[in-house]
């Protein structure tokens, strides 16, 4: 009885003993689906799985730094916590990759626990396997095939019933026109010959008043087509030239919600918004190197295709991925010009979009209650964060601009107005009242040629 209490306990401490040593190996193991959310929130501005961005590729790390340095996973949870603490000590690894990165120094995570880094190291190690995105390659699955056949035969016998069709009438035309030969070389048309108008002074005396009417109505005509081609010189609403790198404004001002002024900065400052240098894709672009976001893909077009327009980026700024350094060797990227302003017409940017920011949003807002805008560029170029390929939104053309000035209300509340026309508010008030005292920008001067043309 002793002997199998013994036995007994002994059982049930061998069995504890297993237990808690699988629980501690998979404790360690740690989730690849939780380290995957961690990866992507922690680690993607510096690292990739596969490649060299600022710092190493992390796929496979844990077993490479135990070849390369000797270390264990203890080693880099103190390397991820804090790796400054790391080199500091004196350790010869830790020194070894801050120099062979450029002495490029890492950012510290002391805020991921034990099991965060487990998590995330499971996840360098065995990553889960990632779908293609299935491409439409137009192919036909053989039961389309032999419904097309069918089609095709069909199309096909219309096609030549067709031509007959048009042969027989060909033919029936022939003969009817040598007919009317044979009856015109016969004697029953010389007594319609003699009646038969000779020239053509004959017809216009005979019908001279219907001839002036319509000479009039050409003349009419021609005159309006003529000036409206004119009046319509220079207007290109819809144009939406290809550029030499495909920029879509949809993905980054819509999806990503990159405000407009991040590129464009002389907007709010300048008469003209600029290009954006190709440096300032590079602040986001030295990282993202290839297109990850399959459900903002424009139809055609595949990730393939949006990856080699990254490529001409790195192309265009001399920028070598594989080694994480810029070449010296730029090439320029010639842009065409969609917005372009005469030379005789003044327009700033910075007037608009600063003076008059809030002003426009309000007056366009105003006037359109079912397609309001968020942003004052939008008054002027559209939905530029629903566009893939930008286009002209607007004629841009004198009486556009004017009827804006008509109709937006200057924001006399703001600090500037408020103090600047003081004056002019309360003598404008008396001028307009039955507007309310409402002060629309013709009001201060909007209208006036020298405002524009100089």
């Amino acid at each position: 009885m002793i002997s199998w209490r013994k036995h007994y306990k002994q059982t049930l401490i061998a069995i504890g003993l297993l237990l808690s040593t699988s629980a501690s190996i998979y404790g360690q193991d740690g989730d690849p689906k939780n380290g995957e959310k961690l990866f992507k929130a922690n680690c993607t501005a510096c690292h990739a799985l596969d490649k060299q961005v600022i710092g190493p590729p992390l796929k496979g790390v844990v077993e490479r730094v135990k070849t390369e340095g000797g270390v264990d996973k203890d080693w880099l949870h103190k390397w991820i916590k804090d790796n400054k603490a790391l080199r500091a000590s004196g350790d010869k690894y830790a020194n070894e990759i801050f120099e062979k990165f450029n002495k490029t120094e890492m950012l510290q995570f002391p805020n991921l626990t034990d099991k965060d880094i487990d998590d995330i190291l499971a996840f360098t190690t065995n990553p889960p396997a990632v779908e293609e995105p299935k491409k439409d390659t137009g192919t036909a699955t053989a039961a389309d095939g032999a419904q097309a056949a069918p089609a095709s035969n069909t199309t096909t016998s219309v096609v030549i019933i067709s031509l007959l069709a048009i042969a027989a009438l060909l033919v029936w035309i022939l003969i009817k026109l040598r007919q009317l030969v044979k009856l015109g070389q016969s004697e029953d048309l010389a007594g319609l010959n003699e009646t038969r108008v000779k020239s053509f002074s004959e017809i216009y005396e005979k019908y001279h008043y219907v001839g002036k009417g319509l000479l009039t109505i050409l003349a009419i005509l021609a005159t309006y087509g003529i000036w409206n081609w004119i009046m319509w010189i220079g207007v290109y609403k819809g144009y939406k030239p290809e550029q030499p790198i495909y920029f879509s404004h949809k993905i980054h001002a819509g999806e990503q919600k990159i405000d407009c002024q991040l590129c464009h900065s002389s907007a709010k400052y300048g008469k003209v918004s600029e290009i954006p240098s190709m440096n300032v894709c590079m602040n986001c672009h030295r990282t993202i190197s290839e297109y990850g976001a399959n459900d903002y893909m424009e139809p055609g077009k595949d990730k393939a295709f949006y990856d080699g327009e990254i490529q001409k980026i790195y192309a265009a700024t001399g920028w070598d991925p594989a080694k994480q350094q810029y070449t010296g060797k730029t090439q320029p990227v010639e842009w065409t010009r969609i917005h372009n302003m005469p030379d005789f017409v003044y327009f700033n940017h910075s007037q608009h979009v600063v003076a008059g920011e809030q002003a426009i949003i309000n007056s366009f807002n105003k006037k359109n209650p079912t397609n309001k805008i968020d942003v004052v560029c939008k008054a002027c170029h559209g939905k530029i964060d629903t566009m893939n390929v930008v286009q002209m939104a607007n004629d841009f053309t004198m009486g556009w601009c004017i009827e804006c000035h008509r109709t937006t209300e200057v924001d006399m509340n703001n600090g500037y107005n408020k103090e600047y026309f003081k004056n002019l508010h309360e003598k404008l008030k008396k001028q307009y009242p039955k507007d309310g005292g409402k002060i629309t920008v013709d009001a201060i001067g909007g209208l006036e040629c020298g405002k524009c043309h100089y």
